[in-house]
């Protein structure tokens, strides 16, 4: 993956980018007319008053123009500015310790079971290898068994431990009662039971009969962001209002018991993990909230088809199901996120940044110069930086092109090694992990950034509003102390 090839960044991108700009252009025109107005208003006495009354109580087509410009621009402003969305608290859940799985463990019971061949489980001991992953990663109980056994009753009972145990923890740190939730998003890609994962959740709490309750399924490890921007919709349009926004994976009927090589991968990176947040749009919470929603950026190429199947849910040839991962997929990765940095990076960088970029891509483009591609300085405009542990590779790469410091993707490292892939929620693990460290300070931005099948990458942006300390019963709380660790390639007796 790559955001400084040859082609650079494709005009089509920037336009996309500075969209956001003119869809906003109208109000960053009038507002600074308003403060010009209102100086000069200021400024005027009563004399001056009174000669303008003289001069327009003769022109009365001047004065209908003027007021329902006035009137326009007002009411225009008013309509289209946004309601500030509060993130008051979110949880991680932790699985029991007997869930742990150790790498030199999941090889062997990868042989004890019998269904792979001696190939496929070199490939898997490779792929460990290079993973990041440590040694106390966690598995639902269905894959501790010989042979797994990831029956429908089995991952229900999966989606009930770590939905009901982050939403516990959740409701216990914030003191909210659960009648009070107006808005339920629930985001799982794989499992999509019948009732859905949000209507288990609505049944084990007695949530109230007019709740808006949605699930997002098949959206891969991005729609945690997806969640989040759809609740902040709803919060634009629901007043006093508390959302719930779930992000978990439910791997218990995923594991791959066939051989093929590229639906292997989800066996060795995916672990148990669950993230729930509370958002609001009272004013109310503003003293006690962690975070303010600043920005919610979303990339989506799935207009593309080798985008669209470089994550693909399908079957081998003995009819075995499991996600596909497609070769390309670090380069489809790089395009969708060029694209996403492209329309986020107007929103936040300064305006030198902006210039350099244009200016590079302006000379690359036009006049065919040999220039390199200017890659923005996002370091300037975010203080903290969650990246999607998807795996070592991905997030070495964003390091990378991103050009950032090994402190700032060190979040993301200590959450692939101490938890592994959790899809939607290891953004908020690594949140949680910068507050565990004492990191967090006010004014701080973060900026989470997550890959999902279809292709997406979606960016979210969020001001912290205090010095923010890690809330009881978090997923570091017991082990913070050991992190950061060296994570080097693993040694082969060591999993063998």
């Amino acid at each position: 993956m790559s955001i400084t090839n040859d082609q650079g960044v494709n005009l089509k991108h920037v336009k996309l980018g500075y969209n956001y700009l003119i869809n906003n252009l109208f109000t960053l025109c009038f507002v600074p007319l308003i403060i010009v107005t209102s100086v000069h208003l200021s400024q005027t006495d009563l004399n001056d008053l009174h000669h303008v009354w003289l001069h327009l109580k003769f022109n009365l087509i001047t004065i209908l123009i003027c007021f329902a410009f006035i009137v326009f621009g007002l009411t225009r402003y008013i309509l289209t500015q946004s309601h500030p969305v509060y993130l008051v608290d979110f949880a991680c859940f932790r699985p029991a310790d007997h869930l742990k799985v150790p790498l030199h463990y999941f090889m062997e019971h990868s042989r004890l079971t019998g269904d792979f061949d001696e190939s496929s489980l070199e490939f898997q001991r490779k792929i460990l290898m290079r993973s990041g992953l440590g040694d106390e990663t966690y598995a639902p109980e269905a894959m501790h068994l010989i042979p797994p056994r990831p029956s429908l009753a089995a991952a229900r009972a999966e989606a009930e431990e770590v939905m009901f145990g982050a939403l516990d923890n959740l409701f216990q740190n914030t003191k909210l009662k659960p009648k009070d939730i107006g808005i339920l998003v629930v985001n799982c890609s794989v499992f999509s039971p019948t009732p859905s994962l949000s209507a288990m959740i609505v049944n084990k709490y007695k949530l109230r009969g007019n709740i808006k309750s949605f699930n997002l399924g098949g959206m891969g490890c991005s729609a945690g962001i997806t969640a989040v921007d759809l609740a902040k919709d709803l919060l634009q349009v629901h007043r006093n209002t508390y959302a719930v926004v779930l992000s978990t994976e439910i791997i218990t009927q995923n594991w791959y018991s066939g051989n093929k090589k590229s639906m292997l991968i989800p066996n060795c990176l995916f672990r148990v993990g669950c993230a729930a947040l509370l958002l609001s749009n009272k004013s109310v919470d503003r003293r006690r909230a962690k975070y303010r929603l600043v920005h919610a950026v979303r990339t989506h190429l799935g207009a593309d088809d080798k985008a669209f199947r470089c994550l693909y849910q399908e079957q081998d040839e003995a009819g075995k199901t499991s996600i596909s991962l497609s070769k390309n997929l670090m380069d489809i990765a790089g395009n969708a996120l060029k694209t996403n940095i492209t329309s986020l990076g107007p929103l936040v960088l300064p305006i030198n940044e902006q210039l350099l970029f244009f200016a590079t891509l302006v000379m690359r483009k036009l006049f065919k110069a040999d220039v390199k591609a200017y890659i923005p300085d996002f370091k300037l405009a975010f203080d903290h930086f969650c990246i999607h542990a998807g795996g070592r590779a991905v997030i070495d790469e964003l390091e990378k092109n991103l050009q950032l410091l090994p402190c700032q993707v060190e979040a993301s490292r200590m959450t692939l090694h101490r938890f592994g892939n959790t899809s939607s929620s290891t953004i908020w693990y690594e949140l949680a992990y910068i507050e565990a460290k004492g990191r967090m300070r006010r004014g701080n931005k973060v900026w989470q950034i997550a890959f999902g099948s279809g292709f997406k990458c979606n960016s979210a942006v969020w001001e912290a509003l205090q010095n923010v300390k890690p809330s009881p019963n978090g997923p570091w709380e017991d082990c913070i102390h050991k992190y950061p660790v060296e994570v080097p390639l693993i040694a082969q007796q060591h999993i063998s």
